[in-house]
């Protein structure tokens, strides 16, 4: 399994996770939106890599999207959902067609 395909398995995992109604909220909140930051980082080398690899991109830019406008409240949760969605299904088809 190649590096890129690693970290869209984690940061879909993670967007998926902050999606979740009241526990993605609450957790994003009481650690002050931190955790926005450091997915916007995640996206970000997980995009250097698919550029490096020359792999799909599209879930990484709109992680990073995301990243920014997720302090919205009903927007980040709809947006964190999606953006799991798009990076956990291109992350399925890599694996896929590595086996």
């Amino acid at each position: 399994m190649s590096v890129v395909n690693i970290l869209k398995w984690v940061s879909g995992g993670l967007e998926a996770f902050f999606g979740i109604p009241v526990i993605g909220g609450t957790i994003i909140l009481s650690f002050l939106w931190t955790p926005l930051a450091f997915m916007f980082v995640l996206h970000l080398v997980t995009l250097i890599f698919a550029i490096i690899t020359n792999k799909n991109k599209h879930g990484s830019i709109l992680g990073i999207i995301t990243s920014c406008i997720a302090w919205i409240p009903i927007v980040g949760m709809v947006m964190h959902i999606i953006t799991a969605i798009f990076l956990l299904i291109d992350a399925y088809r890599e694996f896929k067609y590595e086996i």
